[in-house]
């Protein structure tokens, strides 16, 4: 006897499609983050080690603090970019959370029905078991029957 399918079977099957492209997005968003993190700290170190010429002159002392001035707003924008990128990263973390939540319970659900076709099988069994204990009770001779043990 076939068994019938279980017909939410596509949908479970988009969800873990789903569930798979929001594990790539999420990889690929933290990756993005680390990265952003790290040219930022890379510009924050590299600022960190500008030094002024040795014989400054006024135009070379203003141009010095002019370039500190706009790598500083660089390092800045860096960091800036690396927070923003971090919390895209936890926006699609929680997608991605969201999506496993769905295909979860689609596969407790997609369980509950193979346990629900297994307890039927075994109830079919259990009847086709009696059906052949009660026939082959009642096809007796009734010539012989039971008597109670006696001392």
């Amino acid at each position: 006897m076939k068994q019938p399918a279980f017909r939410l079977e596509p949908v479970l099957r988009l969800r873990r499609t789903e569930e798979r492209a929001a594990a790539l997005a999420s990889a690929q968003a933290a990756r993005e983050a680390t990265e952003a993190a790290e040219r930022a700290e890379r510009d924050a170190a590299a600022l960190t080690e500008r030094a002024l010429p040795g014989h400054p002159t006024g135009a070379a002392f203003i141009a010095a603090m002019v370039a500190s001035a706009a790598a500083a707003a660089d390092v800045s924008a860096a960091r800036s970019v690396a927070v923003a990128r971090a919390e895209q990263a936890e926006l699609v973390r929680a997608r991605w959370t969201a999506a496993a939540q769905r295909t979860k319970g689609l596969e407790r659900l997609r369980e509950r029905h193979v346990a629900a076709l297994q307890a039927a099988a075994d109830a079919a069994e259990e009847r086709v078991v009696d059906d052949l204990v009660t026939r082959q009770h009642s096809s007796r001779p009734a010539s012989r029957e039971e008597t109670t043990w006696t001392d």
